[in-house]
């Protein structure tokens, strides 16, 4: 009787676990990779705030949106070698955190990067809970009431889906029901008909730019490496601890650049980005005493010659889901194929050099941008490493991810955010930035548009980079120093025109 009772319990017991696992969705291969060894990626975003946190609101506003995402609530479970999301339930307390901030008293700005530099070292636990946190910092900023800084595993989702996904949990501030008002995508530009020739000369435009840069790319997988500067890191620089900071800019100046020469805003922030690096290397170069040349008060030129810099751009190829098709997800706690990592990599150079145009930098990036749109390069990335994934297994394919990330310089990224002021987890945000760490570079460079604002987020190796803040405001300098430029060329112009 006793080991019929057993008996039948081991079988109900079999038959709910092959029910679980009926039930379970597959991890997709970019998701596995992100788990491979040597690549573990976390996001980390800072969401600063105009009020105190109230834990207890935050909490239920949580639970009311996010909590409805599968990711957000579904433990990674490993069986047999195989990856797959079992849906859970959710204890708010083992994910929401509201630490001591007593010790932020003399600096808040430091306690808050000391704090989330310690938690980008702390490993998760995969098996035990879904792979995201919030940490409630109740101290006030140089920018903020209250900072939350969340970390997620890089596995649930690509960076801006995952930011995406935090604009569709947010509300309009006079309408607590309404979603908020996000920017319109750039629209194409278009252009009247072409003849044959055109046709077949942009044809063998796209098949040249394609071959250079699967030639650049399949390079830089073997042996092609950047230079060797202060802010590009050898091996090892995965493990060690990174430092985040920001800084707030206006995005008027990036649209009145763009509307004044024609670009867009991605060819802005590039040209600022190459200029703001160039200034910050130029001043390491010159306080090291590098390059054999003296430094001065008159900023000369103390950067090396022909330095070779790359980024590394990664984007996800599946569309990206609207704020409305991310909060009807929500609503109907179902993906519907609208998730997950498609990722491709594109290489963008960049000219380490000063520049008496400031202007000189928008045009490079410009025509940088121009190029790349021309080639379908990060396509064939994709496909090889699918192809890798599919023939030599996940392993191969992140040695191969690695290579790549190993032998660039730095990762740059732009993501648009709502175009008005919103109530995040029923507070009223003032900034969002993002970054990321368990990465195999030095430097992470992200720009981040919210309202009127565009957001510069730096992650930083502490040991190679020990002042990410003076890259930050070399950033902002080139980014006043573009749009004077701008304005005195505007100038000029009018001169000429009233002569």
């Amino acid at each position: 009787m006793k080991n019929s009772k057993m008996k039948s319990m081991a079988i109900k017991i079999e038959e709910e676990k092959k029910k679980e696992e009926e039930d379970d969705e597959p991890m997709s291969p970019t998701g596995r990779m992100m788990l491979a060894p040597k690549f573990n990626i976390f996001i980390i975003l800072f969401m600063g705030y105009y009020t105190k946190i109230d834990p207890i609101s935050f909490k239920k506003c949580i639970h009311q949106t996010l909590l409805k995402h599968p990711r957000f609530s579904s433990l990674l479970v490993a069986s047999g070698g195989r990856y797959r999301w079992r849906r859970t339930a959710v204890d708010l307390d083992s994910h929401v955190f509201l630490p001591d901030v007593g010790a932020a008293a003399e600096s808040p700005d430091e306690f808050v990067a000391e704090y989330a530099s310690t938690l980008s070292e702390i490993p998760m636990d995969a098996a035990a809970k879904p792979l995201w946190e919030f940490h409630i910092l109740n101290v006030k900023t140089s920018d903020a009431e209250a900072v939350v800084v969340m970390k997620i595993h890089h596995s649930l989702g690509d960076g801006v889906s995952l930011v995406a996904l935090t604009h569709a949990c947010s509300r309009k501030l006079d309408d607590p029901a309404s979603l908020p008002v996000m920017r319109p995508p750039p629209k194409k530009r278009r252009e009247g008909g072409r003849g044959l020739l055109k046709l077949l000369w942009m044809a063998v435009l796209i098949l040249f730019y394609t071959l250079v840069d699967v030639t650049a790319f399949l390079a830089t997988l073997l042996f092609l490496r950047d230079t060797q500067t202060p802010v590009r890191a050898g091996r090892g620089v995965r493990l060690r601890r990174k430092r985040f900071v920001h800084k707030i800019a206006s995005l008027d100046d990036v649209k009145f650049i763009k509307n004044a020469m024609n670009v867009s805003v991605n060819d802005v922030v590039l040209g600022v980005t190459e200029a703001g690096l160039s200034r910050y290397l130029n001043t390491i170069y010159a306080s090291n005493g590098e390059n054999g040349t003296e430094h001065n008060e008159k900023s000369s030129n103390c950067l090396p010659k022909n330095l070779g810099i790359r980024s590394t751009v990664v984007f996800n190829l599946r569309p990206s889901p609207t704020i409305e098709d991310l909060a009807e997800m929500l609503e109907k706690e179902e993906l519907n194929g609208m998730w997950g990592n498609i990722i491709a990599i594109v290489l963008l150079p960049f000219t380490i050099a000063l520049q008496d145009d400031p202007l000189t930098y928008i045009r490079r990036a410009k025509s940088t941008m121009d190029r790349k749109k021309l080639s379908l390069a990060h396509q064939c990335a994709c496909i090889t490493m699918k192809l890798t994934t599919s023939l030599f297994g996940i392993k191969a394919a992140a040695r191969l991810t690695r290579a790549v990330f190993r032998n660039t310089t730095f990762t740059f990224s732009n993501v648009m955010g709502p175009a008005e002021e919103v109530n995040l987890f029923g507070h009223h945000l003032r900034y969002i930035a993002p970054s990321v760490c368990g990465f195999p570079q030095s430097l992470i460079i992200h720009y981040q548009s919210y309202n009127d604002k565009i957001i510069i987020s730096i992650g930083a190796d502490e040991k190679l980079i020990p002042n990410p803040d003076q890259l930050c405001d070399d950033l902002i300098k080139s980014l006043q120093n573009i749009k004077e430029a701008v304005k005195e060329r505007a100038l000029a112009s009018a001169s000429l025109d009233h002569c």
